[in-house]
């Protein structure tokens, strides 16, 4: 019987755990809601990397991203990467508009988080802060796990 009751005391705190941790790859902040940030393990020495997240607007009124930050890079702005005639492109894409009602999914070879210069390497399963900025939701410091150095964010 002890068995039993130790089984589902471990039973319990595990599915506690899976919760929390679920509830941290969603972020809330005014009317948006930012869905599973992520960004890919590095090589070390690596002087770039990139985060990718939805932002879903669920209010009535549009919303802005009108900067980004974080410690782990000496610059980090929104980027998109294009590709015209086989020529990728990636240039900053200034301020981001989150419609109502609507969603914005920064994911590879689109639009995405640019960390420049970074100061710190990257490994699979470790987690980092970057604060995104909006005109009406406020400043949101988003938590953001680091995937496989070639996750492209399929099982995200």
């Amino acid at each position: 019987m002890k068995r039993l009751a130790a089984f589902f005391v471990a039973l319990s705190l595990s599915l506690m755990a899976l919760g929390s941790l679920a509830a941290a790859h969603e972020q809330k902040v005014g009317d948006l809601v930012l869905h599973h940030a992520w960004s890919r393990a590095n090589p070390a020495g690596a002087k770039s990397g990139a985060v990718f997240v939805t932002i879903e607007n669920t209010g009535d009124t549009p919303d802005q991203l009108l900067s980004v930050a974080s410690d782990v890079a000496a610059m980090t702005e929104v980027h998109e990467m294009s590709m015209a005639n086989d020529i990728m492109t990636m240039k900053p894409a200034g301020i981001l508009d989150i419609p109502a009602h609507g969603k914005v999914e920064l994911k590879p070879h689109g639009l995405h988080i640019m960390l420049m210069g970074l100061k710190q390497r990257f490994a699979e399963g470790d987690t980092f802060a970057v604060t995104l900025t909006f005109a009406k939701a406020g400043t949101v410091v988003l938590q953001v796990v680091v995937d496989k150095v070639d996750a492209m964010g399929a099982h995200h």
